[in-house]
C-alpha cells in the first residue's frame, strides 16, 4: 500500500482501495496505530532480557557496528576475565601496600587514602560500570579491540604484581 502526499494531504493508493474509500470522506484513515519509529527506543523492554537478535544482519550495519539483544559466550568470557582480574588486582594491591609498597596510579592512590582497604569496592564498581558500557557497544570494531586490549593489559598488571610480591 503506497502512501503519498498530494497538496498537503495523505492519500491511500493501492489496488482499488482509493475507489472504495471515495464515499467514506477524506478524513477516513485505516491506520490505527501510531508510527512506533517516532518515539525513542525505551531503555528497558521485554527484548532487553528476552530478545532474539544475536548478530547484526545487514552488511552495512555489520561494518558500521550496532546493538544486539544477546551476546556471545566469547564476549562473556572476556568481560568476566576483566572483572576477575580487576578483583585480583585490588587484592594484590592491598598485599603490596601491606609490604610497604606504593600505588603507582594517582587516582587509585587518592581513593586508597580516602577509603583505606575499602577502595576495592569503589574500584570494582567503576570497572564493572565501564565493562557494562563496553558490553552494550561490543559490536563496534573499536570496542571489540578495546576489550581484548584491556584483558591483555590486566593480565600484564597481574603478572607484574606477582613479580613484585615475589621480590619483596
Amino acid at each position: 500500500m503506497a502512501v503519498f502526499k498530494k497538496a498537503g494531504e495523505e492519500t491511500l493508493k493501492s489496488q482499488g482501495i482509493e475507489d472504495k474509500m471515495k464515499g467514506m470522506g477524506e478524513s477516513f484513515d485505516r491506520r490505527v496505530q501510531k508510527d512506533r519509529r517516532k518515539k525513542p527506543t525505551p531503555a528497558l523492554t521485554w527484548f532487553t532480557f528476552f530478545g532474539q537478535r544475536r548478530t547484526i544482519r545487514r552488511k552495512e550495519e555489520h561494518q558500521r557496528g550496532g546493538y544486539v539483544d544477546r551476546y556471545s559466550p566469547t564476549l562473556f568470557f572476556f568481560l568476566v576475565l576483566i572483572i576477575g582480574l580487576n578483583v585480583l588486582d585490588a587484592f594484590l594491591t592491598m598485599l603490596i601496600l601491606d609490604e610497604k609498597g606504593w600505588e603507582a596510579n594517582p587516582v587509585v592512590r587518592s581513593v586508597i587514602e580516602l577509603y583505606g582497604t575499602g577502595f576495592w569496592v569503589w574500584k570494582f564498581f567503576m570497572v564493572s560500570f565501564c565493562i557494562a558500557l563496553l558490553c552494550l557497544h561490543s559490536k563496534f570494531k573499536l570496542v571489540k579491540e578495546m576489550i581484548i586490549l584491556l584483558s591483555g593489559l590486566y593480565t600484564l598488571v597481574i603478572a607484574y604484581q606477582i613479580y613484585l610480591l615475589l621480590r619483596l
